[in-house]
């Protein structure tokens, strides 16, 4: 096993990494917000949930704040950066919605995993204090992809009944 030192410089690198991709969500899930029109119950769990990762972002703050450190600008600014341009990008398709669904899906595994791994990093390195901090994090982003999970069926099926009736099957135009 890694040394303390080792750990603790890895577990930093980590949550700075995890500051950056929270930034990276809120900067994909927000303008998702703003178009959605036909899917009220996507727009209200996004709403949670961008409050949520604001409380992600001030969970890790504090725990980069033990270790004398904090986010690092760069990568945050670099991570919102192609998050704002992924959001862009699904707003050409007739089926935003469900792009971002898949999208949103995706991220939040992806967000799953990184918790996981400082969960491992906090507990073999005697980081007692991240711990709960992390579990409420990672809580919140198993949350939503249950969430997804359970009403990417909705989202399909309205989504195909808009389509076919020749609404606007788009997340707004």
């Amino acid at each position: 096993m890694a040394s303390r030192d080792v750990l603790q410089e890895l577990f930093v690198t980590g949550l700075k990494n995890a500051h950056a991709v929270e930034k990276q969500a809120l900067s994909i899930m927000t303008p998702q917000v703003t178009r959605i029109e036909n899917y009220p119950e996507v727009a209200d769990r996004l709403r949670l949930h961008i409050e949520e990762t604001n409380g992600q972002i001030a969970r890790l703050d504090e725990i980069l704040a033990e270790f004398d450190s904090s986010g690092s600008a760069l990568k945050d600014m670099g991570l919102s950066m192609s998050g704002s341009m992924a959001a862009l990008a699904h707003t050409v398709a007739g089926d935003e919605i469900v792009k971002n669904s898949f999208a949103n899906y995706a991220f939040e595994h992806f967000e799953i995993a990184a918790y996981k791994s400082l969960l491992v990093m906090a507990e073999d390195g005697g980081f007692a204090n991240a711990v709960p901090l992390l579990k409420q994090s990672l809580g919140e982003e198993e949350a939503m992809a249950r969430w997804i999970d359970e009403h990417l069926p909705v989202v399909t099926r309205r989504y195909a009944t808009l389509y076919a009736e020749g609404g606007s099957a788009k997340a707004k135009v």
